[in-house]
């Protein structure tokens, strides 16, 4: 049955996190916000509440392994899996301001966890931190965007759903995101002490790849329709969300000890995964994911997993 229970949360976190970019985007169009900020920030906060749900729910029940490691994971995944399998779908164009802004935004936050995990623990008052910088992020972000197109002669997408149906469907997502990660890890945990398969690889590979489904799904749909923007900011935004809003919200709530391979080893991955993604995006102006980079990422992410269920 567990194995029916994992598929069934995979399900229920796929569909509810496309119930809550539907409506988030439809909420954008209300307040007249530009693709790559929707990307940023509105569609990379649906596709990372899965992410959110599912570390929540495994701290509260004492598997910090899965907590972290469904995070750092599906931030590895989204980079060199998620934009991988994108970019080899269809070449993928960066904007200067992914470059200059968000990706070093990204890379801060990513260091910064770094140094707050050292001692093992991610405690209250870095929570704290976390969710403010997002929240100075976020804000910050729409404020720029919005300033930027005060002057310009942007033609914004009309909502598709009105307001109320908007906010109708991001209470039913989260609804589903909620029961949804129950499943997920209940059952993830289950299957890890059946094999004898730690809690960490689990929640580095599994686990954190059900949560990436809506990033791979929302990324590859958005290149498939030409919304560039979309796809390589909401893997960015993704990434930053996760880090900030996901293990800030959980550190919150409940302090998080991290084990030693995590940092000594997965957590690198992560960081020289992230300054990869800033060598294939430059340069600054015209940069570009080609399909041999979206190969190249790909492999890595290969071999990633392959060496985490080798060691």
């Amino acid at each position: 049955m567990d194995y029916l229970y994992l598929f069934l949360g995979f399900v229920i976190l796929l569909y509810s996190g496309d119930l809550l970019v539907k409506g988030g985007v439809a909420l954008s169009s209300h307040f007249k916000i530009s693709t790559l900020v929707v990307g940023v920030t509105v569609v990379s906060f649906g596709t990372s509440a899965p992410e959110l749900f599912v570390s929540l729910d495994a701290a509260l029940h004492g598997s910090p392994d899965i907590a972290i490691g469904n995070v750092v994971g599906s931030n590895i995944a989204n980079i060199a899996l998620v934009l991988g399998f994108t970019a080899i779908l269809m070449p993928l164009p960066v904007r200067s301001n992914s470059i200059i802004f968000d990706w070093p935004f990204m890379m801060g936050a990513s260091l910064l966890f770094y140094l707050f995990v050292l001692n093992q623990h991610l405690e209250t008052y870095e929570g704290i931190i976390f969710v403010a910088i997002l929240i100075g992020f976020m804000v910050w972000t729409i404020w720029k965007s919005r300033t930027e197109n005060r002057g310009a002669a942007i033609e914004f997408r009309s909502a598709k759903y009105s307001m109320f149906v908007s906010f109708l469907l991001i209470v039913i997502a989260s609804v589903g995101l909620y029961y949804g990660a129950n499943l997920l890890v209940g059952s993830a945990k289950n299957i890890a002490l059946n094999f004898g398969v730690s809690e960490r690889v689990v929640g580095l590979t599994l686990v954190a790849f059900g949560t990436s489904v809506p990033e791979l799904a929302t990324s590859a749909v958005a290149a498939y329709k030409k919304e560039m923007d979309i796809s390589v900011g909401n893997i960015i935004g993704s990434n930053i969300f996760n880090i900030c809003g996901v293990l800030g919200v959980t550190s919150i709530i409940k302090n998080i000890f991290i084990t030693q391979p995590i940092i000594t080893f997965d957590l690198l991955i992560m960081l020289g995964v992230s300054f990869l993604l800033f060598l294939l995006i430059l340069p600054v102006h015209n940069g570009k994911l080609h399909r041999w980079k979206g190969f190249l990422l790909l492999s890595v992410y290969v071999s990633y997993v392959y060496i985490v269920f080798a060691k």
